[in-house]
C-alpha cells in the first residue's frame, strides 16, 4: 500500500501494479479498493492498474467536515493522485459510489479520461423522483445519503 496526500490534506491509500496504459478503479459503498482483488491482477497484465480508497473509506482519511465528502471532492482527490503518479490521461472505472465519483470526474476533468465505465449506478434524481415501495425498501439507505448537510453527522 502506498499513500498520497491531497492538496487539502486528505491521505489517499492506493495500490499500483502492472505496466501500460493507466486505469483507475474506484470502489463502491461501503467497500474499499480491496473489492478489485480478483480483477486488478488480470488487468495488470496489460495495464498500469491503480486501485484507491475514496476519502473516508478504508485506509484513506476522513475529512473533518461532512461537506468535504462530496463527489466533487472525491473526484478531485483521485485526479490529483493520478497526476501525482504521472498520468495525465487514464481509463476510469467506477462501481456504485465510485461510479458516481467517476461520473463527477468525467464532468470536471474530461480531457483526462480516455474511457469511462460506470457500473451499478442509477441516476439518483430518477430513483428518488420515481420511487416505489419496492425501491424504497431495497434502497432505504439512499434516503439517509441524500439528506442535505449537516445531516448525516460524521
Amino acid at each position: 500500500m502506498a499513500e498520497f496526500t491531497t492538496p487539502d490534506g486528505i491521505t489517499i491509500a492506493y495500490d499500483i501494479a502492472g505496466e501500460g496504459t493507466p486505469v483507475l478503479l474506484l470502489h463502491g459503498f461501503p467497500q474499499t479498493r480491496a473489492m478489485w482483488h480478483a480483477i486488478a491482477p488480470r488487468l495488470a497484465q496489460n495495464f498500469t492498474v491503480v486501485t484507491a480508497d475514496l476519502r473516508g473509506y478504508g485506509a484513506s482519511t476522513k475529512p473533518p467536515r461532512m461537506e468535504d465528502m462530496s463527489f466533487r471532492h472525491m473526484a478531485a482527490d483521485q485526479r490529483a493522485l493520478m497526476a501525482h503518479l504521472g498520468f495525465d490521461t487514464f481509463h476510469l472505472v467506477g462501481h456504485d459510489r465510485g461510479g458516481r465519483t467517476a461520473h463527477r470526474m468525467s464532468l470536471d476533468s474530461p480531457d483526462a479520461i480516455r474511457s469511462l465505465t460506470l457500473m451499478d449506478i442509477v441516476p439518483t434524481h430518477l430513483l428518488l423522483s420515481e420511487v416505489t415501495q419496492q425501491v424504497a425498501r431495497a434502497y432505504y439507505h439512499w434516503f439517509f445519503l441524500a439528506q442535505p448537510e449537516p445531516f448525516p453527522k460524521p
